[in-house]
């Protein structure tokens, strides 16, 4: 049987977005111990091959999520991962989140381009007109990126994570659909 060409269910310039597959779960496995990428997504629970499983179960039929692997366009490699999580349909928002899981494809703009085409899915497709996500204070690549996409602060929530040992902020922001079509 001939091989198909990989699924590239939202496409960019660069990157691609497609589902996540069970193949995937030991790369994702595998970002959970990246040091740096955990303390950028605030995470500190300890993931074990089995909760990766169990969480990949659980995403696979809950239908107010769509979580996809983010691709590069030249060579197919996985490189992080997006999930758009608590669609709302009656209220037309939804939570985003993303994670580039190596230190060697950070500030080259993937993240910026995979969460454009997400969004551009959200507020075209799915009817969206409120996008939201945090980000943690001390983090302003993330969030110079997320302005680019027309996300604006909205809030800050003092002391959210204790992590390696101190409170940190979290900042709450959010795109409506006119505010990413004027910047897209």
């Amino acid at each position: 049987m001939k091989n198909c060409n990989p699924i590239k269910f939202m496409k960019g310039k660069r990157v691609y977005l497609r589902p996540v597959e069970r193949e995937d779960l030991d790369f994702i496995y595998a970002a959970f111990w990246c040091e740096e990428g955990r303390r950028l997504t605030g995470t500190q629970t300890v993931y074990n091959r089995n909760s990766i499983q169990n969480w990949f179960e659980t995403i696979s039929t809950d239908n107010s999520r769509i979580d996809l692997i983010i691709c590069l366009e030249e060579n197919n490699k996985p490189i992080g991962d997006i999930t758009m999580m608590e669609i709302d349909h009656q209220n037309q928002n939804a939570i985003v989140r993303i994670s580039i899981f190596k230190k060697e494809n950070w500030g080259k703009g993937y993240g910026t381009e995979a969460m454009s085409i997400f969004l551009d899915y959200g507020f075209n497709i799915l009817n969206l007109h409120r996008v939201e996500l945090e980000v943690f204070a001390f983090n302003p690549r993330a969030k110079k990126s997320y302005e680019k996409l027309g996300f604006k602060q909205e809030g800050l929530i003092r002391d959210k994570l204790f992590y390696d040992g101190q409170f940190h902020d979290s900042i709450l922001m959010g795109v409506l659909r006119e505010e990413f079509n004027r910047v897209t």
